[in-house]
């Protein structure tokens, strides 16, 4: 393959990353300022003990850990951020496992610290009773992390074999 056009699909599958995690940022943004405007510190069920949009403001981390600790979250999640940018800029094999959980984590990651450097809380919604309640960015970080972990037991030339097929 021409030097050219590997730089051109590098480029692309590159882009794959950020448009995902544009469109996470975007869609949880959307969720949670109209649930924050106009749901505060309610519960609607939708299916009656199983599935509720319950809203609440989480001060602290996962679980509520960490409670008044926002400018440490802060760093830390800046940190976690730029931190993961090297490590996906580092890879070498760059297919479409491998790019699409890194734009659900980075999607996510990035969403959750808007949250928490405009308004001091992420705004979590999704409330199934046996768990404590989250939010679409934080499901799309849990999925991230369990594709790149499947993915990291697959072998290198799959995935790329893969990649190549459903660019074509």
């Amino acid at each position: 393959m021409p030097r050219r056009n590997r730089k051109a699909n590098a480029a692309y599958l590159g882009g794959i990353i950020w448009i995902i995690a544009a469109g996470i940022f975007f869609f949880d943004l959307f969720i949670k300022s109209y649930l924050r405007n106009n749901f505060s510190f309610q519960s609607i069920h939708l299916i009656k003990n199983i599935l509720h949009i319950t809203v609440v403001f989480n001060r602290g981390a996962a679980f509520g850990i960490l409670q008044g600790k926002g400018t440490f979250l802060v760093y830390i999640g800046l940190i976690f951020i730029l931190v993961f940018l090297v490590f996906i800029k580092k890879q070498s094999q760059k297919n479409l496992s491998f790019l699409i959980p890194c734009g659900l984590i980075l999607g996510g990651a990035i969403s959750n610290l808007y949250d928490r450097i405009f308004f001091g809380f992420v705004v979590d919604y999704i409330d199934i009773r046996i768990w404590p309640v989250f939010n679409l960015s934080d499901s799309c970080i849990t999925i991230g992390a369990g594709l790149l972990f499947l993915s990291s037991f697959k072998k290198n030339g799959k995935n790329a074999d893969c990649s190549k097929r459903i660019l074509r």
